[in-house]
C-alpha cells in the first residue's frame, strides 16, 4: 500500500535586500519619466506655479496651520506607506507595488522639475524647501513597507494560484505590525515638523527670489 506523504511548500520569495533594490528600480524608472515627461510641459505651467507663489506670500503664508492643513499634510505624507502596507495584504499586490513605486517617483520628479523650469536654479532650493523634509521621511518609510509587502503578496499569489500545491499561510509576525507602528510614528513626527518648518523655509526663499 503506497501512502503519500504531504509536506508544506513554503512560497518561494525573494530576500528583503533585492527586493529593495527591485522596487528602486521602479522608483528610478519613475523619476526618468517625470524628468523627460516635464519638458512636454507648456510654459504657462510655469507662470502659474509662480503666480500661486505669489499669491502665497501676499496672504502671509506661514501662519498657524488649519484643520484643512493638517488634513492635507497628513493625507500626502501618508499616502503612499500606508498604500504600500495595505497591498501587502493582497496578491494583487505583486504587481501593483512596482506600479506605485514608479508613480512616487515620477510625481515627485515632475514637481521638482516644474519648479526648476519655472524658477531656474532657485527653483531646487524651493523644491528642498517644499519636497526636502517630506522625502527623507516618507521615502525610507515607503521602502521598507513596501519591500515587506511585496514578499507577503508574493506568498498571498502563491497560495491563491499554487495549482493545488500545499503552501504554508502568509504569516503576519509581531515584527510586520511593529515596522508600520514605527513608521507612523516616523510620518507623523514629519508632518509636526513639515507644519512648523517648510512653511518658514518657503516664506523666506520666496522673498529673496520674488522679492
Amino acid at each position: 500500500m503506497n501512502t503519500r506523504r504531504l509536506t508544506k511548500r513554503t512560497p518561494v520569495q525573494l530576500p528583503m535586500l533585492p527586493r529593495l533594490l527591485l522596487l528602486a528600480l521602479f522608483f528610478l524608472a519613475g523619476i526618468f519619466l517625470g524628468q523627460v515627461l516635464s519638458g512636454r510641459v507648456p510654459d504657462a505651467t510655469g507662470d502659474e506655479l509662480r503666480r500661486y507663489l505669489e499669491d502665497y506670500m501676499q496672504l502671509g503664508g506661514g501662519g498657524a496651520p488649519t484643520a484643512r492643513t493638517v488634513l492635507s499634510a497628513l493625507v500626502i505624507y501618508f499616502r503612499y506607506p500606508l498604500m504600500a502596507f495595505l497591498l501587502g495584504f493582497a496578491s494583487i499586490g505583486v504587481v501593483l507595488l512596482p506600479g506605485v513605486t514608479a508613480a512616487y517617483g515620477f510625481f515627485l520628479s515632475f514637481s521638482v522639475c516644474c519648479f526648476t523650469a519655472a524658477f531656474g536654479t532657485d527653483g531646487v532650493l524651493l523644491a528642498m524647501a517644499v519636497f526636502g523634509l517630506r522625502c527623507l521621511v516618507t521615502m525610507p518609510c515607503y521602502f521598507l513597507l513596501a519591500a515587506s509587502s511585496w514578499g507577503t503578496a508574493a506568498g498571498l499569489a502563491a497560495v491563491s494560484f499554487g495549482s493545488g500545491r500545499r503552501t504554508a499561510p502568509v504569516v503576519y509576525s509581531r515584527a510586520c505590525w511593529a515596522r508600520f507602528g514605527a513608521c507612523c510614528l516616523a510620518l507623523l513626527a514629519g508632518v509636526c515638523g513639515d507644519l512648523l518648518l517648510s512653511p518658514v523655509l518657503l516664506r523666506l526663499l520666496l522673498e529673496r527670489i520674488l522679492g
